[in-house]
């Protein structure tokens, strides 16, 4: 199995990054992987603490149909570029963190996805000097106020609410090429999302090529790929699975998001 770095919380309240083992303990770094950490003598009982998200970027970079049948699903044609948005650092949560379904919105929708992590700085790399930029890789779900998408005419809101990118679990640094995606609803166990990665339509080292060549990309950044086809609906009390081959599975309940007090002030007539 491929080594698994993982950033936690002990139960006193302590931030670490370190290294998974078979039986759950972990091995404490002495400073995040993609900085040189080095695994140190201390280690945590696999219940003296509690997963994070693996990284803390200070931005998520994510790519709009890169999966040509999903382009197809949301009535578009694939871009001749990579299709760029961003997501807050704030929507980052942790495995088992629950997703809040927000007062706003109508209709949520779960997107599997595989998430590139960013090991050193990248500008105006070409795409053989982006390989080497990428760090490792781990899973997300760029869960989408669907409904806000459509009215917005932009994808701010809907792709940035709190809690709006499950991340994790951990981080492998090697995957195959031909991994398979596949995403699950609940107790199912026929997938609602199943494509392998190399049916991307830009390629990972393409990608952190391209974003750098507008956006600085520091370390702990994290670039999320696309979905592939099969997106769809998210309610109150779903639990929502995404697997890939290689990493392991990312699962999130979904819970409703209370809504505020005040209304949106009204303007005047």
């Amino acid at each position: 199995m491929a080594q698994r770095y993982v950033r936690v919380q002990t139960t006193t309240g302590k931030l670490y990054y370190g290294l998974l083992h078979l039986d759950r303990r972990v091995q404490v770094l002495d400073a995040p992987p993609w900085l040189e950490g080095q695994l140190t003598e201390q280690e945590l009982a696999f219940d003296d603490y509690h997963l994070l998200s693996p990284c803390a970027p200070s931005k998520i970079v994510a790519v709009g149909r890169n999966y040509a049948k999903h382009a197809s699903e949301m009535g578009g044609e694939v871009p001749k570029e990579p299709l760029l948005f961003m997501k807050p650092s704030t929507t980052v949560i942790a495995p088992d963190s629950p997703i809040q379904y927000p007062p706003q919105s109508q209709q949520v929708d779960y997107e599997g996805e595989l998430a590139v992590v960013i090991g050193d700085r990248c500008v105006d790399c070409t795409p053989e000097q982006a390989r080497s930029r990428i760090w490792g890789y781990t899973i997300a779900n760029d869960v989408t106020a669907r409904d806000l998408q459509r009215k917005d005419g932009q994808w701010a809101r809907a792709k940035g609410f709190d809690t709006f990118c499950p991340l994790g679990p951990w981080i492998v640094r090697e995957l195959s090429a031909g991994a398979r995606l596949q995403t699950y609803l609940n107790d199912s166990t026929k997938p609602v999302q199943s494509a392998s990665i190399d049916e991307m339509v830009f390629s990972p080292d393409f990608l952190v090529s391209y974003i750098s060549q507008a956006i600085t990309l520091l370390p702990g950044d994290v670039v999320l790929t696309g979905t592939p086809e099969g997106v769809g609906e998210l309610r109150v009390g779903d639990r929502v699975r995404v697997e890939i081959e290689g990493i392991g599975s990312l699962e999130n309940t979904v819970i409703a998001r209370k809504p505020v007090d005040s209304p949106i002030p009204q303007t005047e007539s």
